[in-house]
């Protein structure tokens, strides 16, 4: 049985204006349920959404990085990178170390806690990401994935 189409879930009268209109407030709504879902998990273990981001990054890299290196491979655009840190670190889920060659250069390193939090989360968040997903098969998944890569190609231009 196929899934009700976008128009009947948001009851929409009217057909949309165009195929790009009907797939942008697909995308849209997809990311909203998602996220929400997403930051129910985060929530359980005292995070936001975007607070697990820093801390995934960091634990990813493997050794403490600037801020700014931190915003720019985030997934959602944070305009207040430095509040988000100042946050963890009260949370002592991060540390800061200035460098030593440039003072204006601040180092941001997860600490034990925080990799025992993400250590906790990994088996539920990937139980998350196979129940939102996991009924599409592997070959749905490479051609969505491609799909949005190839979707953001415009936006991603700009920016540079």
């Amino acid at each position: 049985m196929t899934p009700p189409g976008l128009q009947d879930e948001i009851k929409k009268r009217e057909p949309f204006e165009s195929r790009e209109q009907e797939a942008i407030l697909n995308i849209l709504k997809t990311s909203d349920l998602f996220h929400n879902r997403m930051g129910r998990l985060f929530r359980e273990y005292g995070l936001t959404s975007s607070q697990y981001n820093v801390l995934r990054i960091l634990r990813g890299e493997g050794k403490p990085m600037p801020s700014l290196e931190i915003a720019s491979r985030m997934i959602q655009v944070v305009p207040a990178i430095t509040g988000l840190i100042d946050r963890l670190e009260k949370q002592e889920l991060v540390s800061r170390v200035r460098c030593d060659k440039d003072r204006r250069v601040v180092y941001v390193a997860a600490t034990q806690k925080a990799l025992d939090i993400l250590a906790e989360i990994d088996e539920p968040l990937v139980d998350a990401h196979k129940k939102l997903i996991g009924h599409l098969n592997q070959d749905e998944l490479k051609q969505l994935i491609g799909l949005l890569e190839k979707s953001r190609e415009p936006v991603t231009k700009d920016d540079s």
